[in-house]
């Protein structure tokens, strides 16, 4: 059965939960409230949710070089306790989120970071291509919102699919490691630099280059 918007946002405020993760607890129970929760605190997803408000100072700035020095990401995730800041499996974690940045190359933490003027600009461009396909006016709008939602998913590092487990976001991930942990995590902001990015990129002359060699 379709979950309704409603749902989501009773289910979300009820147990503070992710919207992804309250969508995906009403699919596995067929709408019921209730079970929903009862999914939500099994995977320890609501859990995490209480653990959220508390404040997080610790933690480790990770830093992770790919593909022979090609792509370098420095990430910085807080936890509450220097103790936990320095068990392997925060670490790992940690690490984790710096190869997804290398390999996903997010722009912003969470959508709450993008620019409204960005936002704005991307709903215009996702419109008018809505109406240049011939799409009805009547439910433009309707499709701006999904592939905005898509738009999200691409540069948002929250909710781009894990890369190692694509059925599962990084919030998903994220929230498994506070109830694990038991402490408050947060990933703060980040870095990523790719060799040459932003530069215009030196382009041979052959016909030069054989004309070089062959006045010497």
């Amino acid at each position: 059965m379709a979950v309704s918007a409603s749902a989501v946002k009773e289910l979300r405020e009820k147990t503070g939960a992710g919207m992804l993760d309250c969508k995906k607890a009403l699919d596995e129970t067929d709408g019921n409230i209730e079970k929903a929760i009862e999914f939500l605190r099994e995977k320890g997803l609501a859990a995490a949710a209480k653990k959220g408000g508390r404040i997080a100072t610790e933690g480790v700035c990770e830093s992770y070089i790919h593909a022979g020095g090609r792509i370098g990401v420095l990430v910085e995730i807080n936890c509450e306790t220097d103790f936990v800041g320095k068990t392997e499996q925060f670490r790992e974690f940690a690490r984790d989120i710096a190869m997804q940045i290398a390999a996903a190359n997010p722009r912003y933490v969470r959508r709450e970071e993008v620019p409204t003027e960005e936002l704005e600009k991307e709903k215009e461009i996702l419109r008018a291509q809505a109406l240049n396909e011939g799409k009805p006016e009547k439910i433009v709008d309707k499709m701006v919102e999904g592939r905005i939602n898509k738009y999200y998913e691409e540069f948002c590092l929250l909710e781009q699919p894990f890369i190692k487990d694509q059925d599962k976001t990084v919030e998903t991930l994220l929230k498994e490691k506070i109830s694990t942990i038991g402490e408050n995590i947060s990933i703060r902001r980040f870095a990523r630099y790719e060799l040459g990015e932003g530069l215009e990129k030196k382009q041979d002359n052959f016909v030069e280059e054989v004309m070089a060699q062959v006045k010497q």
